[in-house]
C-alpha cells in the first residue's frame, strides 16, 4: 500500500494542481488541507470563513492554504451565473417551477451548498479538481458534478473503482495491484454503462495505479459456459458490454465474459479461453453489478489482506472525488493526491 501511495503522491507533487475542498467546517479536512500543502501534493483551496476555521482548529498551521469565503468572495455572482445558465429551463420536480428563477436565486442556493460552489469553481477553471464527502452524502457530492461538470467525452457513465493493493506476494497478482469496479455507485448497470465503467477503470489503472490494464469482464460464466438468459440475463449483459467496450477502445486489452478464476489463474484461463489475451493474467476486474463488486472488494480486503484505496470517481469531464464520511485526515490526503493525478 505504502509504495503505491508514495508513487501517487510523488507524481501528484510534480503536477502542482489546485484542488478545492468545500468542507472547511470539518476538522479532518482542515488538517488534510494543511498537510497536503506541507507535502506539496497540490495547491489547496479550502471553502469557509477563515476566522471560524482558525477558531475551530487552533493547532493547525494553514500557511500556504488558500481559504475562500463564498459569502464575501467577489467571484460568487460569476459562479452563480454559470449555474443559472447551465440549469436554465430545468424544472424542479417537486414545485413544478424553474430550478433557479434568476441569478439571485442561484447565488442564494450556492451559498447554502458549498459543494456546488466548488463544482462551479471547477467548471470555471479556477481549480483543477474537487474533493468532498467527509460530512456530506455521496449524492450531495456527485449531484453538482452531474449537473454542471458532466461526463467526459465518449463516456456517459460516472462510476467508481477501488485500487486494491496486496500486503503479500500472490502468484495470481504478481504486480500486487489491481482495480475493481464498480463497487460503490451504479447498482445494476446496463451493458453500455458497464462498457463505460470498463474503459474508465482502465484509465484509472494506467494513470493512477501505474499498471498496464488487462481488463476482465466478470460473470459466473466463461465465454458462454453458463447462461441465465431465461431469468436475469446477466451473462448476455456482460457479453454485450464486452463487445461495446472493444468497439469503443479497440487497442485496450479487454476480454470476457470470465469467471474470476479464468481471469486470474493462467492454468484456468488457458483451459477455458485459450485464445484470449487477458484470460489468466487480468488486473482490472469489472463486476456485473454493485452486489458482486461491493462483496468482491470486501472479501479481497478482509480475507485476502488487500488494502482498498478509494472509491475513486471516474467518468467526469473534470476530477471530482467522494470521501467516505468515516474518513481520516490521511484518507483525505490520499484522495487529494489521486484527484491531482486525474487532473493531468
Amino acid at each position: 500500500m505504502s509504495n503505491v501511495l508514495e508513487n501517487i503522491k510523488s507524481k501528484a507533487s510534480a503536477l502542482s494542481k489546485c484542488i478545492v475542498l468545500p468542507e472547511g467546517e470539518d476538522s479532518r479536512v482542515v488538517v488534510a488541507a494543511a498537510q497536503a500543502v506541507k507535502e506539496k501534493l497540490a495547491k489547496v483551496v479550502l471553502l469557509g470563513n477563515l476566522d471560524e476555521i482558525k477558531k475551530n482548529n487552533p493547532d493547525v498551521d494553514l500557511t500556504g492554504v488558500t481559504v475562500i469565503d463564498p459569502v464575501t468572495n467577489a467571484k460568487t455572482r460569476d459562479y452563480a451565473e454559470i449555474l443559472f445558465k447551465a440549469r436554465e429551463g430545468k424544472i424542479n420536480k417537486k414545485t413544478g417551477l424553474p430550478e433557479y428563477a434568476d441569478v439571485d436565486a442561484a447565488v442564494a442556493s450556492i451559498l447554502k451548498d458549498y459543494t456546488m460552489y466548488a463544482a462551479l469553481m471547477l467548471k470555471a477553471g479556477d481549480v483543477d479538481g474537487l474533493v468532498s464527502g467527509a460530512c456530506h452524502s455521496t449524492a450531495n457530492t456527485l449531484r453538482p458534478g452531474l449537473q454542471v461538470i458532466k461526463t467526459a467525452p465518449g463516456i456517459n457513465t460516472v462510476s467508481s473503482s477501488f485500487i486494491m493493493v496486496a500486503d503479500r506476494e500472490n502468484k495470481y497478482n504478481p504486480d500486487g495491484v489491481a482495480v475493481f469496479a464498480d463497487c460503490a455507485i451504479n447498482i445494476e448497470p446496463d451493458a453500455q454503462q458497464i462498457a463505460d465503467i470498463a474503459i474508465s477503470s482502465a484509465e484509472t489503472a494506467k494513470n493512477i495505479a501505474g499498471i498496464e490494464p488487462r481488463v476482465a469482464m466478470l460473470s459466473f460464466s466463461t465465454m458462454g459456459s453458463g447462461n441465465d438468459d431465461k431469468f436475469f440475463k446477466s451473462v448476455p449483459k456482460m457479453q454485450e458490454a464486452t463487445k461495446l467496450a472493444k468497439a469503443a477502445a479497440p487497442d485496450l486489452k479487454l476480454d470476457g465474459e470470465f469467471q474470476f478464476d479464468a481471469a486470474v489463474a493462467p492454468e484456468v484461463g488457458k483451459l477455458k479461453a485459450p485464445d484470449s489475451p487477458v484470460a489468466g493474467n487480468a488486473n482490472v476486474f469489472i463486476f456485473p453489478n454493485i452486489n458482486a463488486g461491493n462483496i468482491g472488494y470486501k472479501i479481497a480486503q478482509r480475507f485476502g489482506g488487500y488494502m482498498a484505496l478509494g472509491p475513486i470517481c471516474q467518468g467526469f469531464a473534470k476530477p471530482i472525488n467522494d470521501l467516505s464520511r468515516g474518513c481520516s485526515s490521511d484518507d483525505v490526503i490520499a484522495v487529494i493526491a489521486i484527484t491531482a493525478l486525474q487532473a493531468q
